[in-house]
């Protein structure tokens, strides 16, 4: 099979983001190539530049280019900033296409992100611009070791521990390679005097004992749990667990989600803004400051000549009306997936990159419960579970812990053909079909469920989709003219990065697009 092809066959069956990951490790993705503040030198002699899109790669394209005299001017679709930036909490209202409404019933202070929830320790650029403007973070927790992996064909669909699968994993994995090297199986790879440093290290990372055998033991248990813990007094004395056989965690595939915090995307640590991810939305549009933005601007159409660009708009609080804006040029953050409905006067060949890039599939669903069950009775703080259902992951919040009343989580992060039959259904039967899902991992969720809102992001206003999905293919033909300032129109946003679906791609490719134009301006003398 080609990597090509397993690239292909990856995305779907699960997804953007895992088949993204596997680009990763396949060397067709990278981590973020921020390199320090933005330094635009030269003034632009009053060039005008009109940005659409009031997500992260919008406003960061604003704030840098008002930072070098250029006068900007910001057209966004939704009544907030951010984008897909986004935050969802009590009384918020949210309409999506198809005009089924939802209105969120948390609790002050509970909320979920529908978009982007977490932020790699190695996004340099976001991480700056919450440093600059005071964003505050917290620790987000991606792999918690109490939390549950779940196969509904795995153990009579009883849920196991992480680390109950990750120790027995790695124990018997350790056991069967510490039998070959004695048995001199290695002999012709690797040199006696390797051979017993290689032995030391599988008795380490496998718990192994003095045999060299992966078996219920002090060793194993300070891994995978005790059946008993210890106590104190005469009933202090622990009991120990069993490990599960080779065979038995192999055939449960369970292994599959043990690298869930080892890809350099996940791995610790990771960050979220205090309150919310739309606390950065937030901050951008701060700094800004007032008038920059224009809310409720829904782009109609994007023309353009030698001298300058004019885009057509509505008002969304007046349907109907029609407006224009101009400047000398545009940088345009629109999602593909909406821009390629929109008249927009580019060559063919960035036509054409606008309308072959498909999006992502997801969907989103909070759960609000009436306690905090998980803590409470389950002992996850933060973290993860996984199954082979079609919500994918449960995620507990990694703040508030043993707050006093409900509680909201993370029930469902759909992918793929999941995400597609998911978004069929009404909001309502999404989050029926969660909780129903997700009682299969926790028994108590029918019991302590108070209410929930869903976010299906191909219905989602403004996106059409979670984020652009480029394969191997896609990114040879169309990603370099899509990447092209073309007369006097530019692309920017995730979708026009090597890091899709993270802020920090489209943060990075602002930085790179008003490299660039700053440098067309400086050599065309600026205005029109």
């Amino acid at each position: 099979m080609s990597r090509r092809q397993l690239l292909g066959r990856i995305g779907l069956a699960a997804g953007g983001t895992m088949m993204y990951q596997a680009m990763t490790s396949l060397g067709f993705a990278a981590e973020s190539g921020y390199k320090g503040p933005v330094q635009l030198e030269g003034s632009p002699r009053g060039a005008s530049v009109l940005v659409l899109g009031a997500g992260l790669a919008g406003m960061t394209t604003a704030f840098e280019l008002r930072k070098a005299g250029y006068q900007v001017r910001i057209l966004e679709y939704n009544a907030r900033p951010g984008g897909r930036n986004w935050t969802l909490r009590g009384g918020d209202t949210y309409t999506e296409l198809g005009g089924q409404t939802q209105h969120c019933g948390f609790d002050e202070g509970l909320y979920i992100n529908p978009g982007p929830w977490r932020i790699p320790h190695h996004h340099r650029a976001v991480l700056a611009y919450c440093k600059q403007f005071n964003v505050p973070l917290e620790s987000f927790v991606q792999v918690n070791y109490n939390a549950f992996l779940h196969n509904t064909e795995a153990f009579g669909g009883k849920p196991q521990r992480f680390r109950e699968i990750d120790a027995d994993y790695k124990g018997q994995v350790s056991e069967l390679l510490a039998k070959a090297t004695a048995q001199g199986a290695l002999d012709q790879q690797v040199t006696k005097q390797d051979q017993e440093l290689l032995l030391e290290s599988l008795r380490s990372w496998g718990a192994l004992d003095r045999n060299m055998a992966y078996v219920a033991g002090d060793d194993s248990n300070l891994r995978r749990g005790y059946a008993k813990y210890p106590g104190g007094g005469l009933g202090g004395k622990p009991e120990l667990s069993t490990p599960l056989s080779l065979e038995d965690v192999l055939r449960s595939r369970l292994w599959k989600q043990l690298a869930a915090g080892t890809n350099i995307e996940m791995q610790t640590s990771m960050f979220q803004p205090v309150g919310g991810m739309d606390q950065l939305g937030k901050a951008f549009a701060r700094a800004l400051g007032p008038g920059v933005i224009q809310y409720n601007a829904r782009v109609t159409g994007i023309d353009q000549d030698e001298h300058g660009v004019t885009v057509t708009y509505e008002d969304t609080g007046a349907p109907g009306s029609t407006h224009t804006a101009t400047a000398d040029w545009c940088v345009c953050t629109i999602p593909f997936s909406v821009l390629s409905r929109i008249p927009v006067k580019v060559g063919p060949a960035m036509a054409d990159a606008i309308t072959k890039l498909p999006y992502a599939s997801s969907v989103k669903v909070g759960l609000q419960f009436k306690r905090r069950f998980w803590e409470e009775d389950e002992a996850i703080y933060g973290g993860i579970s996984y199954t082979n259902l079609p919500i994918s992951n449960i995620s507990y919040p990694s703040t508030g812990f043993h707050a006093p009343g409900k509680g909201v989580l993370l029930g469902a992060y759909v992918w793929g053909l999941d995400a597609f039959d998911f978004t069929s259904h009404s909001p309502a039967e999404r989050v029926r079909r969660t909780v129903a899902y997700g009682s299969q991992i926790h028994p108590q969720y029918p019991k302590e469920f108070d209410n929930g809102i869903s976010v299906a992001w191909h219905r989602v206003p403004g996106n059409h989709g979670c984020f652009g999905t480029w394969t191997e293919d896609l990114r040879a033909q169309h990603y370099q003219a899509a990447c092209q300032i073309d007369g006097r129109i530019a692309m920017a946003g995730e979708h026009i990065s090597y890091i899709p679906a993270w802020q920090e791609g489209a943060v990075l490719s602002a930085h790179d697009v008003i490299g660039r134009l700053h440098a067309k301006v400086m050599a065309t003398g600026g205005r029109a």
